[in-house]
C-alpha cells in the first residue's frame, strides 16, 4: 500500500498517543508507558477498605488506586 497524505493522516490519528509518548521520550528521555513503583502512606482504615475492594472485585490494590486517580484526573 502506498504512503498518501490522507493514509499517514489516518495513522497518525489512529496511534496519536504513542507518537506522543515516543516523542516525549526523545525529548526527555523518560518514559511515559510502563509501571513504576512508588512508596505512599494511606492511613489504616483505607488500607482496610482498599482490601476489601480487592476481594469483592478480584482487583489488585494497585489497579483500585489507579482507576480512582484517573477518574478524579478527569473530573478535575
Amino acid at each position: 500500500m502506498p504512503l498518501t497524505d490522507s493514509y499517514i493522516k489516518k495513522i497518525m490519528l489512529k496511534y496519536k498517543d504513542s507518537f506522543e509518548a515516543l516523542e516525549h521520550y526523545d525529548l526527555t528521555r523518560e518514559k511515559t508507558w510502563g509501571r513504576a513503583r512508588i512508596d505512599i502512606t494511606l492511613n489504616r482504615k483505607l488500607i482496610s477498605k482498599l482490601k476489601n475492594l480487592k476481594k469483592k472485585t478480584g482487583k489488585p490494590v494497585s489497579q483500585i488506586i489507579e482507576e480512582c486517580i484517573e477518574k478524579y484526573l478527569i473530573h478535575n
